[in-house]
């Protein structure tokens, strides 16, 4: 138990020999599998396992498009769409003016303990008033007062952002449910983690399937959770052909330490995958993903990673990718002044990454 005077989200007393446990035997390198494509397919199985969630939905997307604004870059609409058979999800569709098919970019929404607005938080709200000032805020926060959204189509891009469940139009939680929603899932033999994963896998999908997008061309891109959503994806999905993960990597031992965001409960379990530790790290995951390009940016003042666990990630990484040949597809980099955070400079390194790595193929 914690010691007195301990803060109630402390470890026990026996986790560093829990952490001890923990030695990843399927990672790359590790694993006695020596064919890359043959442990890809091993591990990518494994996280599929521990989804708990059914991965066969081929539930029709049967979208519906409304709320159509044509501006003078892009076209916005709204569409809602089954991303599984358990309901209708709404996310915004932006779409550059012109002759198409486009390089496409799945927004991923982070967590932030802010519910109101889901998909909001990256694309200016044009169909709601209301949400509006709640938007402007959090791009003044995080953004430097910029909606990511927007900014990448009017860089040319075909981008779509839907509400993860419990934000914008999903009947939005408070923090304190979070818990209770996670618990009664797993009562029900399911996960909220999983059910993010696949719902994101989905959604690649049918960003990828749409007659304006060129589908060798669709990357997944987000900040915070939204980074690790777009990782993960990256590693589930075969419709990502790239990825931006923004201040979310780190190596799991170098986040368990008493005090980190991860130990409350709450947010924790929207990335929580029961079990998947005692086969892969994190980094491990995101490698399922290699030789794909991926970018991997974060901040030295982030107060929810801690920089031991982010150079052991980093380090994992890389070695995956300098395994492959394709040490050039995979960049880490490390911001010193940097907070939480996805200002104008990181977003423009990242855009212009992006175009370099999604551009039309000769």
């Amino acid at each position: 138990m914690p010691a007195a005077g301990d803060p109630p989200d402390a470890l026990p007393g026996f986790h560093p020999a829990l952490k001890d446990e923990l030695t990843f035997p399927l990672a790359w390198g590790t694993s006695p599998v020596r064919d890359f494509e043959a442990w890809r397919r091993t591990a990518r199985a494994t996280v599929e396992a521990h989804l708990l969630v059914d991965g066969q939905d081929d539930t029709h997307y049967a979208p519906e498009f409304t709320d159509r604004d044509d501006g003078e870059e892009y076209t916005r609409e709204l569409v809602t769409l089954s991303l599984t058979r358990y309901g209708r999800v709404r996310g915004a569709l932006l779409t550059p003016h012109g002759a198409g098919p486009f390089p496409a970019v799945l927004l991923l929404h982070d967590h932030g303990s802010r519910f109101d607005i889901g998909k909001e938080k990256l694309v200016r709200p044009w169909y709601d008033d209301t949400r509006l000032a709640a938007a402007v805020d959090w791009a003044d926060r995080h953004f430097g007062g910029r909606f990511p959204g927007d900014e990448l189509a009017r860089r040319g891009y075909v981008v779509f952002c839907a509400d993860a469940l419990g934000w914008g139009d999903r009947e939005p939680l408070t923090y304190e449910r979070q818990q209770a929603l996670a618990s009664n899932l797993l009562h029900l033999g399911s996960s909220l983690a999983g059910l993010l994963a696949r719902e994101d896998q989905r959604a690649a999908g049918f960003l990828a399937g749409l007659d304006r997008v060129d589908a060798r061309r669709v990357a997944a891109a987000g900040f915070s959770m939204g980074g690790y959503r777009a990782w993960q994806t990256a590693a589930l999905s075969d419709d990502v052909a790239a990825a931006v993960s923004v201040c979310w990597m780190t190596g799991l031992k170098g986040m368990l330490v008493p005090g980190n965001n991860t130990l409350r409960g709450q947010s924790a379990f929207h990335m929580l995958h029961p079990g998947l530790a005692r086969h892969l790290d994190l980094p491990d995951v995101a490698s399922i993903a290699a030789p794909k390009p991926m970018l991997f940016l974060g901040g030295a003042q982030d107060p929810l990673f801690t920089a031991e666990g982010v150079r052991t990630a980093y380090a994992r990484l890389r070695a995956v990718w300098q395994s492959r040949g394709a040490a050039d597809r995979l960049r880490t980099e490390t911001w010193p002044d940097v907070g939480h955070a996805f200002g104008r400079h990181m977003q423009d390194e990242a855009f212009a990454w992006l175009e370099s790595v999604t551009a039309a193929p000769a």
